[in-house]
């Protein structure tokens, strides 16, 4: 199967953690190719989830300024095009480019018209979705969803919580995904990675996504397997990440082929191209090496992927009509 001909969509993409070499090099000459390969990639297997983000400060650090940022978002849309994808959303935390003097509206704003030039230049279309943290405060997320709001119209999308969920509570969050359901604003978050299906729960019940940023480990969990199917809650995988984070010690153990089996809407991202080391074309070889997947089964995924994409139905039907053509 030639995976380089099939289009794909990616939900869970992570800007500060996709910078390639050459980016890296024109930001910071002074960074070589070993050095890069040690401090902006994860070994293969990291102790946890805080063990394998303590590579995302070498990306994010470099995205200090309005050239930077334009850089790394020219840079993840080359990679993008390599990998055929049809549409992507790509997530950041603006709160984490502050420390040379932007503002978090001036990194929103550089961002999003970077993304609009990008779309324009390689055909890819795509998405932004802005990310509170664990950690934040509860002024740093009302600010963070109110920046949604202020870029409504634009490639802007949705509202997101990253970071570790094992390690921080949700009280500080639950404030602004109150605010942003009240705005109608986009909903994703991340649950089920460094915790069990509670989180998940917690995270349903507390923030009420429309899709879960991970999930995989909803599987451990009938009922809430069945609660997801029932009330159409999509799972954005990411396998090869999940094993790296020691989540499952190694690929075949991934649940992403009973969850589909069992009728899961879910679909394959790469969350972070760089600490992970991974592509999509890469991520769909694994797939088809370890669980027999055929293009029937990549084919569902993407469309399952659109129909849960944060875009207007007119774009949703044009996409899944270029995504049909493509699997033909």
């Amino acid at each position: 199967m030639d995976f380089n001909k099939l289009p794909k969509v990616e939900l869970h993409l992570h800007l500060d953690c996709s910078l390639s070499y050459d980016v890296v090099k024109k930001i910071d000459p002074s960074v070589t190719a070993e050095a890069y390969h040690h401090d902006f990639i994860a070994p293969v297997k990291c102790l946890d989830l805080v063990d394998f983000l303590k590579r995302a400060v070498k990306g994010y650090s470099l995205m200090q300024t309005k050239e930077a940022l334009e850089l790394v978002v020219q840079d993840v849309f080359s990679q993008l095009k390599v990998d055929n994808t049809l549409y992507a959303e790509i997530r950041f935390a603006p709160f984490l480019h502050l420390e040379k003097g932007l503002t978090p509206h001036e990194v929103v704003e550089t961002i999003e018209a970077a993304t609009a030039a990008a779309v324009k230049q390689t055909g890819v279309e795509a998405r932004l979705i802005l990310c509170t943290l664990r950690h934040y405060t509860e002024e740093q997320s009302m600010a963070t969803v109110k920046l949604v709001e202020q870029f409504a119209g634009t490639y802007v999308a949705a509202f997101d919580i990253a970071g570790d969920e094992a390690g921080c509570p949700i009280t500080n969050h639950v404030a602004a995904f109150n605010y942003a359901r009240e705005k109608g604003i986009h909903i994703t978050a991340h649950a089920g990675e460094a915790s069990g299906p509670e989180s998940v729960w917690e995270t349903l019940e507390c923030f009420k996504p429309t899709r879960i940023g991970h999930g995989a480990r909803s599987a451990e969990d009938k009922k809430l397997v069945q609660h997801l199917k029932e009330q159409k809650i999509h799972l954005e995988i990411c396998p090869s990440c999940n094993v790296q984070t020691s989540m499952y010690d190694q690929y075949n153990d991934h649940p992403v082929d009973t969850l589909k089996k069992e009728g899961v809407s879910l679909n394959i991202n790469t969350d972070c191209r760089t600490i992970v080391d991974i592509t999509l074309n890469g991520e769909y070889d694994k797939l088809r090496k370890n669980f027999g997947w055929t293009k029937q089964d990549f084919y569902e995924c993407n469309a399952n992927a659109l129909k849960a994409a944060f875009i207007p139905a007119e774009l949703k039907t044009a996409l899944l009509e270029k995504l049909a053509n493509g699997y033909k």
